[in-house]
């Protein structure tokens, strides 16, 4: 069972504080504006380590990293903040005030459900828009649309690539960026123009993350929940079994706090075929080590992407294959759902489409993608009543009664954002 703190005593633990991310930002954005060389620039980790993603040059699955931002008492902002412990505008040293986790999601139209399953780890999210291509792009379109959807309200705007345009250009792309978020929930929020292959202008970032996207509140008393968003082997062939690792967990700590020894439960769990049907059957293992980036730490709590280093069979995690899991509690998860009952909100027109779609009305039969929590799933439509539809689900996925749903139809070959749901029963 997890030991109990207020909130007050945790944050008079500064060892933990220091090392453990306090807020998790996601880098969203069209494919090829920069989003993985920003998070390079900002954390110095190059995220796209998939042999597809360097072969083809783009992010396939979640990256992550983290970074911290220093400050110097000397400077006016924004000139203060900084990556490194020295200002680099006086040299003097500064002191560390954020220690941030970054997501790197992918902004290829064909891996929207992964963007859609990072999202809901994030705190904040910085949308990147390059200024030597017209904006908005059809996944710059979405992924704001999105990000709408699933209720994010700290945004920061990146005008990246500011080095391939002159004045003009840039002045230009920034009135497109400007005219493209009018009219939204987003229409106040900070652009700021950098060059990530060059890292221009990232201490003005820094300011923009210190001065928008604050740290939620955090209840730490609350019954522990892990979303996974990455799983894998981290064992090398022709490891001997005496010196194999159990399975690793990567993911968000969403409330509560985890801590070694602990003792988990991971549902839905994994797949099995009994008289020739598929059932899940729940996991269970415990807590062998917890990390902060490359550093262990003995207590995980919500804010940054961490690691849990489990004694799982690696076979049952690699290749991503938990990711959507919640980890938690035994008796103490949200419910299974094979199932469901979802009260529908549908958009007027599909989102991402090269044209302006209407969003007809669900049909019987149909099959959908759904976004919830971390995961992703199928669902086909069963039944169509007033005001609610009815989806049975190709794979179960863990959520409370009331969580909210992304909903993607199949356009074109590609899923296409068309609205979110809540469930219902």
């Amino acid at each position: 069972m997890v030991t109990k703190k207020t909130k007050e005593e945790h944050k008079e633990s500064p060892s933990q504080q220091n090392i453990q991310p306090e807020v998790s930002i996601g880098i969203v954005g069209h494919v090829d504006h920069g989003k993985t060389t920003l998070v390079q620039a900002l954390s110095g980790k190059w995220t796209a380590t998939h042999s597809e993603e360097i072969k083809r040059g783009i992010t396939i699955r979640l990256g992550y990293a983290d970074f911290d931002i220093h400050k110097c008492a000397d400077c006016p902002e924004p000139q203060c903040y900084s990556l490194k412990p020295e200002c680099t505008d006086c040299k003097e040293k500064g002191t560390i005030v954020r220690k941030v986790s970054i997501v790197d999601a992918p902004g290829h139209e064909s891996l929207m459900a992964t963007m859609l399953s990072g999202a809901n780890i994030m705190d904040g999210a910085i949308l990147l828009v390059a200024a030597n291509e017209q904006c908005p792009q059809p996944q710059t379109i979405e992924h704001l649309k999105a990000l709408e959807i699933i209720g994010m309200k700290q945004l920061i705007i990146v005008q990246n690539k500011i080095d391939l345009v002159d004045d003009a250009g840039a002045k230009k792309n920034l009135q497109q960026i400007k005219e493209f978020i009018k009219g939204t929930p987003y229409e106040n929020v900070p652009i700021i123009p950098i060059s990530a292959r060059h890292g221009t202008n990232i201490d003005a970032l820094l300011w923009a993350i210190q001065t928008y996207i604050k740290t939620p509140d955090r209840d730490f008393d609350k019954v522990p929940l892990f979303f996974v968003a990455r799983s894998f082997d981290v064992n090398k062939p022709g490891t001997t079994p005496d010196k194999m690792v159990g399975g690793i967990l990567g993911g968000a700590v969403k409330q509560g706090r985890f801590k070694v020894g602990d003792e988990l439960t991971i549902l839905p769990g994994y797949e099995v075929a009994e008289k020739n049907q598929k059932v899940w059957k729940p996991l269970t293992s415990k807590v062998y080590g917890l990390m902060a980036g490359t550093t262990k730490v003995e207590e995980a709590h919500p804010g940054g992407t961490v690691a849990l280093l489990t004694g799982l069979d690696p076979t049952v995690v690699k290749s991503d294959k938990l990711v959507g899991a919640v980890v938690g509690v035994t008796g103490k998860l949200p419910k299974i759902w094979s199932s469901f009952t979802i009260e529908p909100h549908l958009l007027e027109r599909v989102v991402g489409a090269k044209d302006k779609l209407v969003v007809d009305p669900m049909k019987l039969g149909e099959m959908l993608m759904l976004n919830v929590n971390a995961a992703a799933t199928v669902g086909v439509v069963k039944d169509l009543s007033k005001g609610v539809v009815k989806l049975d689900l190709r794979r179960p996925v863990c959520a409370d009664t009331g969580a909210r749903i992304t909903i993607s139809r199949s356009v074109g070959q590609r899923w296409r954002l068309i609205g979110y749901g809540i469930i219902k029963a």
